[in-house]
C-alpha cells in the first residue's frame, strides 16, 4: 500500500495490521541435532505475519531481513483447537520463495503429529506444537525432528510447566502462550509471567544451556522487558509492538527499539 507525502511528492510505504511417558529423556541423544544458538545481539523478535496484510507481505519481509529480524512467526490454526482459521502450507511455501528469513510455525491444530508432512520445513525452521493438543506429544516432536525442523512445545497459560518438564531434553525450546491462543489484541494474562520464571528456573535446574523460551501474547515494549526479565528470550510480536500499519521509516525506527530493549 502506497501513501503520498503531498509536501515532499515522496511516496510512503504502509504496511498492514489486522485483520506426556514421564521417564526424563537424555538430552546428550539429541544434542547433535539440536543446532547451537548464537546469543543475539539484539533482542530475538518473531513478527506474527497474520498481523500483516497479504498485499504488504513481501515489502515487509525485505525490511524484516535488512533489520535484523530473527524470523517470521507463522500461526496454523484449525477452527478446532482454537476458534480461529489463519494461514495455512501455502502461505509457508511462499514465504520460502520470497525470503530466506526462517519460518517460526506455530501450529495450533489437533494431531499435528498426523499432519507435520503437510508443511515445507526447511533446516532451520522451528515448529511449535501444543502439549494439550495430541495424546503423543513425543511423537509429534519426533515428527518435527525428522523433517528437519526444531521442536518447540507450546503450552496455553492455564497450562503449568510441568507438562513439557519431562520432554525438556528433546526439545529446542518452549513456547509460552502469555494469552489464549487464537486471536491477536488481547490482553497479557498476569499469571503467565511468573510461570515464564518457573519455567526459567527448571531449564536451568536441568542443565540445559540451550533451550529459549519464546512467549507469544501482548508482547508490548513494557511486556517485553517484564517477560525479558522473567526469562524469556525470544518474542513474537504483534500489534502490541511494531505491526501497526505505520511508514517503512518508522517500521524500521519501531524494530530497532525493540531490539535494544
Amino acid at each position: 500500500m502506497t501513501e503520498w507525502n503531498g509536501a515532499a511528492g515522496t511516496p510512503k510505504r504502509l504496511f498492514g495490521s489486522p485483520v506426556y511417558d514421564s521417564t526424563p529423556m537424555n538430552r546428550s541423544a539429541f544434542s547433535l541435532s539440536i543446532p547451537m544458538q548464537r546469543k543475539p545481539t539484539m533482542n530475538a523478535l518473531y513478527p506474527s505475519m497474520m498481523c500483516v496484510k497479504p498485499a504488504d507481505v513481501k515489502q515487509i519481509c525485505a525490511v524484516f531481513e535488512e533489520t535484523g529480524i530473527a524470523g517470521l512467526h507463522i500461526d496454523i490454526m484449525d477452527g478446532s483447537f482454537v476458534p480461529n482459521f489463519t494461514l495455512g502450507v501455502d502461505y509457508c511455501r511462499y514465504l520460502h520463495e520470497i525470503t530466506s528469513l526462517p519460518l517460526d510455525l506455530h501450529l495450533m491444530i489437533d494431531r499435528p503429529e498426523e499432519k507435520l508432512s503437510w508443511f515445507p520445513i526447511r533446516p532451520g525452521d522451528t515448529v511449535s506444537v501444543h502439549a494439550e493438543s495430541t495424546r503423543h506429544l513425543g511423537r509429534a516432536v519426533e515428527c518435527i525432528r525428522a523433517s528437519g525442523g526444531l521442536p518447540y512445545v507450546a503450552i496455553n497459560p492455564a497450562t503449568p510447566v510441568s507438562a513439557v518438564e519431562d520432554i525438556l531434553p528433546a526439545l529446542a525450546g518452549v513456547l509460552v502462550m502469555t494469552v489464549n491462543p487464537g486471536f491477536a489484541g488481547q490482553k497479557l494474562i498476569p499469571y503467565t509471567l511468573p510461570k515464564i520464571r518457573r519455567l526459567r528456573e527448571r531449564i536451568e535446574a536441568c542443565g540445559l544451556e540451550n533451550c529459549p523460551i519464546e512467549v507469544d501474547g501482548n508482547v508490548s515494549a513494557e511486556n517485553l522487558v517484564r517477560m525479558k526479565e522473567a526469562g524469556a528470550d525470544r518474542f513474537v510480536i504483534g500489534t502490541s509492538g511494531f505491526l501497526k500499519n505505520q511508514p517503512e521509516e518508522e517500521l524500521r525506527r519501531d524494530i530497532a527499539a525493540f531490539g535494544a530493549l
